[in-house]
Formats: structure tokens, sequence, C-alpha cells
């Protein structure tokens, strides 16, 4: 299917790796000219270098999102870059690592968690979102977590920050939807990412259950289980996040808006 996004601009925030360097790619595959970001100018610039080894056309900004100038002056060398920028993808931003419990959450993690995914995402899209709405043009898709809605007993600074997305999303959809600027959530569930092979390998590894040098297969057949219940019986992968994203980015998808598209495997009971 063309999803015709040839000539689009996107800039992905937190694509040096993981789903967004996904996200950055597929939108490439698509024809779209795509804008890598971090704060490692040597990742960014590796995976600007993959996308045009494969053909694709991406630049590259670095900066880190939870400081004003460095916002201002990443969008600006985006800008020069591209011109206007049609698709913005908020996927910057994270856990921090750390998984606090309630027994010993600290204000100031929520605060840095808040300011790391909430306020960058804040930040970039009140720079972009004024040219979509006079171009009567734009996408954008920030990306949540089934933490939102699914919350774990642990880790509660995360999820309250991807509820917080969740709302930011319904709220400017209403607000923009005049403008032909489409806003929606995207909210992965378990993924097949880099940090969860290596900690479902050292969990099979401590449990006895195979070795950790088991192919993926294995290893996922035997510790999903103790992790999550999905239905279909298997992690996600991250080129299906990205092709979500890039459906929704897409001018066919111009009468979604407001959503949070849950992209889980059916493990969410939430209708």
């Amino acid at each position: 299917m063309d999803l015709s996004l040839s000539g689009k601009n996107a800039l992905i925030t937190g694509s040096s790796k993981g789903i967004g360097e996904a996200i950055a790619k597929k939108l490439a595959l698509e024809k779209t000219t795509v804008i890598v970001h971090g704060r490692d100018a040597a990742q960014v610039e590796k995976v600007a270098n993959e996308i045009i080894a494969s053909g694709g056309c991406a630049h590259t900004v670095v900066g880190d999102l939870t400081h004003d100038d460095q916002v201002q002056q990443l969008i600006e060398a985006a800008q020069k870059l591209v011109g206007s920028i049609d698709i913005l993808i908020n996927n910057a931003g994270g856990s921090g690592g750390a998984k606090e419990s309630w027994l010993d959450t600290q204000p100031a993690s929520w605060a840095s968690a808040y300011d790391r995914n909430v306020l960058a995402a804040l930040r970039v899209t009140t720079h972009l979102l004024p040219r979509m709405q006079k171009a009567k043009w734009g996408r954008v898709i920030n990306i949540s977590s089934l933490a939102a809605t699914m919350p774990p007993p642990t880790a509660p600074d995360y999820s309250a920050c991807k509820a917080a997305i969740n709302a930011m999303t319904a709220s400017m959809a209403k607000a923009v939807a005049a403008d032909g600027v489409t806003v929606n959530a995207i909210s992965p569930g378990t993924i097949h990412s880099s940090t969860l092979d290596a900690r479902f390998r050292e969990v099979a590894e401590e449990r006895g259950l195979c070795s950790k040098d088991a192919p993926w297969e294995e290893i996922e057949r035997h510790v999903l289980p103790l992790f999550a219940q999905v239905p279909v019986g298997r992690v996600g992968q991250l080129e299906e996040i990205a092709a979500a994203v890039a459906f929704l980015a897409s001018p066919i998808a111009g009468y979604i808006t407001g959503t949070n598209l849950r992209i889980d495997g059916g493990l969410s009971p939430v209708l």
C-alpha cells in the first residue's frame, strides 16, 4: 500500500535507537525525509548513515529536550535542513533506568520523569504545531506506553507520565482537528528491544529455564509468561510499532485523531 508520504518531512525525537530508530527507518522507506534526533551525536549519525545507505533521505539534529535553549536550537537546525516539519513523532523520554517502588519513590524522580517525558514533548510540539496549523496539514504522534492504562506496582512516576501523555494527546487533538492536524498516541506493550532481550536471557539462565544463548524463540517461550500473559503468545517487534506510526502519519489516516492505539498483542483488557 502506498502511504503517500513521499515529500513529507518528519522529526522523530529519541530516534538514535530502539523504537525511535525503527520509526525513522520505516518512514524513510516510505520516502519521507527523516530527521534523526538524540543526545549522542555519534549514534545519531550512525542511524542516519544507515538510512542513507539504504536509499533513504536523513538528516540529524542533536540536543537535550529538557533544556529550552537546546530545543530551540535543534528545531531551527531542522527547519534549515528541510523547511517545514510535517510529521512529529514524540518518542524521546523513557523511565530513566531506576524503578522506584511506592516505598522509596521521591518527588524529585517524578519531576525529572515528567520533564523528560511530558515537558520534552510539549517543548517540541509547541514549536512545530503553529506551522502545521497554518499549512492546514500535520501529524503529531506521541509514543506512550501500556503502563499508562495498566500501571505496574513499580515505577509509578513513569506510568503517571505516560498517562499525562495520553491526556495531552486527547486535548491537543480536539484543539487542532479543524486545522487538518491529527494527534494520536501509540502505547506499545511488551516489545523486543535490546534491553528486553538481555533481561529475558538473564532470567532464563537465573531460573534454569534454558541457556541465555538459546535461540530467541526458546527464550521467549520460557520467559514471556513470567512477565506478561500476552494472548498472541509472543512479544511485539519494533517494526510493528513503526508500521503503525507510518499509517497514522499518512494522509490516509486523516480521520483518525485523539486515539490511543494499543499495540500489545491483546494484553490490555480496556476496550
